[in-house]
Formats: C-alpha cells, sequence, structure tokens
C-alpha cells in the first residue's frame, strides 16, 4: 500500500512539472526562433546524443574486454 502511495504521488508530481513545462513553453513571450534556429538545436541534440552513445559503447567494451580489471602482479597495494 505505501509503494502505492509513493508511485501515485510521484506520477502527480510528473504530471504537475510536465503540464508547467507545458504551459511555460506555450506562453512564453519573446520573438519567434527561426528555421536555423531549429536546425541548429536539432543538429546538437543529435551530437550530444551520438556522443553519449559512444562513449557508453567504449564503456561497455572496455568493461567486457577486461580493461577495466586490476593489472596481475606482485604489486602490494598500499
Amino acid at each position: 500500500m505505501g509503494r502505492l502511495l509513493i508511485g501515485l504521488s510521484l506520477f502527480g508530481l510528473l504530471a504537475l512539472a510536465l503540464w508547467y513545462a507545458v504551459e511555460v513553453w506555450t506562453n512564453s513571450a519573446g520573438p519567434p526562433m527561426p528555421t536555423a534556429g531549429y536546425i541548429a538545436m536539432a543538429l546538437g541534440v543529435g551530437f550530444s546524443l551520438v556522443i553519449g552513445g559512444g562513449l557508453m559503447a567504449l564503456l561497455f567494451y572496455s568493461n567486457r574486454h577486461g580493461y577495466d580489471e586490476d593489472a596481475k602482479g606482485d604489486h602490494e597495494p598500499d
């Protein structure tokens, strides 16, 4: 029962935050963004996703191939 109450309250907070974000986005005053601005924003988002995905791929690759393991040898820990 407690988990359900926590889940419902968190979902309610999420819905409230989304509603507020949509209201601010649609009611904000200012000049309209030109097409070049939308293109630049889309390229920036796409570039960030590619870089983030590539870094995560490198992380998984290095973990699965043992690059993250401790060096084996007669080195004593401090």
